[in-house]
């Protein structure tokens, strides 16, 4: 069973950029797609990002493409999310989810989830 340890949030400045990584642990596959996921306080649980293990394919939310960067280390089976330009209203847990034939934007689809790392952006 594989699981998943977020790192790497912390308090920001607006403007700022920040990486935040997710480490697998457990056997991934070629169907496995890790994602970004946030949820900011009083607000339903948002996409961000995410990406399919076998070939690095990757899906953004239209809101934040371009800002937002999701790649792979396959050696540290760990993803990343590289965050630019960051604004006040990014702030929010930000929660790295796994599965196999999942509908990337769809939190619903993924049954393993991180335990979430916040990230904080003042103005």
């Amino acid at each position: 069973q594989v699981r998943l340890v977020e790192s790497g949030g912390g308090l920001v400045q607006a403007g700022d950029s920040l990486r935040i990584s997710c480490t697998a642990s457990g056997r991934t596959d070629s169907s496995y797609f890790m994602g970004w996921f946030r949820r900011a306080p009083g607000k339903e649980r948002e996409f961000v990002a995410a990406l399919r293990w076998s070939d690095a394919q990757t899906v953004y939310a239209d809101s934040l493409k371009g800002r937002f960067t999701i790649s792979r280390d396959n050696a540290r089976n760990t993803v990343y999310l590289q965050m630019n330009s960051l604004k006040p209203e990014d702030t929010a847990v930000y929660y790295c989810a796994g599965g196999q034939y999942v509908v990337p934007s769809n939190w619903r689809s993924y049954n393993t989830w991180g335990q979430g790392t916040q990230v904080t952006v003042s103005s």
